[in-house]
């Protein structure tokens, strides 16, 4: 398989056609290679428009999700960021390309001792990946610019805004399959927050999540 016309492909059918346009964005997904952080067996795969299956009964995002996602955010290179979902390690390592440091949690140790092997082989060093459960983020280390999770959750609750710094910037795909919302809460200053609907998609949810009758944004 040619990867680098599939490369070509991806970012010029699935990518921009997407409306994301930005240059920053589009460079790091055309120098980071996603075929490397994907398992061997779906490899021809990885730069395809559809899910990749991992372990654990978890799958990917779609590239073009992914791509959209890392421009709603308006990242910076002095961003500090937080990833709650590690999976395969391709996004977290988008975003330590992106910003100035990266703390990634799964809660499966695989994903992250395999995305780490990856990233040092990338000569990502700004990257680290804890093993823990971080459904109610990582207080420990917060506040962060910027927080990502890379499953679906049916409600943003306090304890993550909480976490963002003063103009930080959340992402999360909040609600119910089939219908959900792709969103972006930004913290204005001090309890002022402003969420914003970016686009509806459909994404298995985060293990552990509350699933309650109502949730808030």
């Amino acid at each position: 398989m040619d990867f680098e016309i599939a490369r070509h492909n991806m970012l010029e059918q699935q990518i921009r056609t997407w409306e994301v346009f930005d240059q920053k964005i589009l460079g790091a997904i055309g120098s980071l290679h996603r075929e490397d952080f994907m398992p061997d067996e779906y490899r021809d795969l990885a730069l395809a428009d559809t899910p990749i299956p991992l372990a654990h009964g978890q799958v990917t995002m779609t590239p073009g999700t992914e791509a959209r996602m890392l421009q709603s955010l308006d990242l910076t290179t002095t961003d500090k960021v937080l990833e709650i979902g590690t999976g395969s390690g391709y996004v977290s390592a988008l975003l330590a390309v992106l910003c100035d440091s990266v703390i990634s949690l799964d809660i499966f140790e695989d994903f992250t001792t395999g995305a780490g092997a990856k990233a040092t082989r990338h000569g990502i060093r700004n990257l680290e990946f804890i093993c823990d459960d971080g459904v109610n983020g990582y207080a420990y280390r917060a506040p962060y610019d910027v927080i990502v999770m890379t499953g679906s959750i049916p409600e943003i609750t306090p304890a993550l805004r909480e976490q963002l710094s003063e103009g930080g910037r959340l992402f999360a795909i909040v609600g119910r399959s089939p219908v959900m919302e792709a969103t972006v809460v930004t913290r204005q200053s001090g309890n002022i927050f402003t969420t914003t609907g970016i686009f509806e998609t459909d994404l298995p949810p985060l293990i552990g999540v509350n699933d309650r009758p109502e949730f808030i944004i």
